[in-house]
């Protein structure tokens, strides 16, 4: 048994984080992230939201996220089977439902019409009714950046240029996969071993070590620095 909130907060300060820069990179909101430290659990939605939070901060920090969910299991007797929440039923407006039946009916008769005009009006191959064929434009294929998580998972930050705008963050679990379509990528990632990165469907092979940041282009990768 060990103290979740005291062990968070520490990983937390021994890497110089703040809460701002944890809630831009996990998308949980302070208040959470203070409560998590606290261990006031309460304050949360439901138990499902505990060990959701629970999971990516400390994967965040570069901790075990799955033995700070049995912790939080064992010693508040949270079944393994989380509760979905229930969301609430929608009341459609039957006058929207109406427009957008009519609109898809003018849109069917629409093309039905083009149809006709076409087949009256168009040419033709005069030798067997078949219209010449058209060559295809060859269009440039645009690169996609694949992120999948393995293992444990891990945190990454996408960038266009170091020091750049950040396009795309999270914690990537054990199955789970983002995509970016590019050509030039600056990533930050927390342990190299806990992602698979390809690149125009192209594998690229990260050093293993942890807080890797790196250059990914379809024709090189470049460690970056600090």
């Amino acid at each position: 048994m060990f103290e979740l909130g005291n062990s968070l907060r520490e990983a937390r300060t021994r890497q110089g984080l703040d809460y701002p820069q944890v809630e831009l990179a996990t998308k949980i909101r302070a208040k959470y992230i203070r409560a998590l430290e606290d261990e006031v659990f309460e304050i949360l939605p439901s138990p499902t939201y505990v060990k959701g939070f629970l999971r990516s901060y400390a994967e965040y920090l570069g901790l075990d996220g799955q033995l700070y969910v049995d912790e939080y299991n064992s010693r508040y007797g949270v079944d393994r089977v989380d509760e979905t929440p229930r969301r609430p039923r929608v009341h459609q407006d039957r006058g929207l439902e109406r427009k957008v039946v009519l609109i898809a009916l003018a849109g069917i008769a629409t093309a039905a019409a083009l149809v006709i005009v076409a087949w009256k009006f168009g040419g033709s191959d005069a030798t067997n009714g078949t219209p010449p064929a058209v060559a295809p434009k060859h269009a440039q294929a645009i690169p996609l950046l694949v992120l999948r998580g393995v293992g444990h998972g891990t945190y990454f930050e996408v960038r266009h240029s170091q020091g750049g705008r950040l396009v795309l963050s999270g914690t990537l679990a054990r199955g789970d996969k983002q995509q970016l379509a590019g050509s030039r990528f600056w990533l930050f990632i927390r342990r190299s071993s806990g992602i698979d990165v390809t690149l125009g469907g192209r594998s690229v092979s990260l050093p293993a070590r942890k807080n890797l940041r790196v250059l990914v282009t379809p024709t090189r990768t470049q460690r970056a620095g600090g």
